[in-house]
């Protein structure tokens, strides 16, 4: 399986990403080793993943989300994760 997540960053902005291992990913992250994007803004908490069954699907799903407004990344989640 492979994911597509989107995690919360300290300033509100979203960072989306696709990995194999979703724990270890996020923990990458953490520690600043997971982006250059999640160095300078520090995620805070993961909002969002859904599941793939190949790498090709979950990286043109990661574009697709990409490409969305902050507005229209919001209204995918549950209002319950961004507080």
């Amino acid at each position: 399986m492979f994911y597509v997540y989107m995690l919360l960053c300290n300033d509100g902005s979203f960072y989306t990403g696709s990995t194999k291992d979703l724990e270890a990913r996020i923990q990458l992250h953490k520690t600043g080793k997971g982006a250059r994007y999640t160095k300078i803004h520090k995620p805070q908490k993961l909002v969002y993943s859904e599941e793939h069954p190949s790498r090709s699907l979950a990286m043109k799903r990661e574009r697709e989300i990409k490409k969305l407004s902050h507005q229209q990344k919001q209204a995918m989640l549950d209002p319950k994760t961004i507080k």
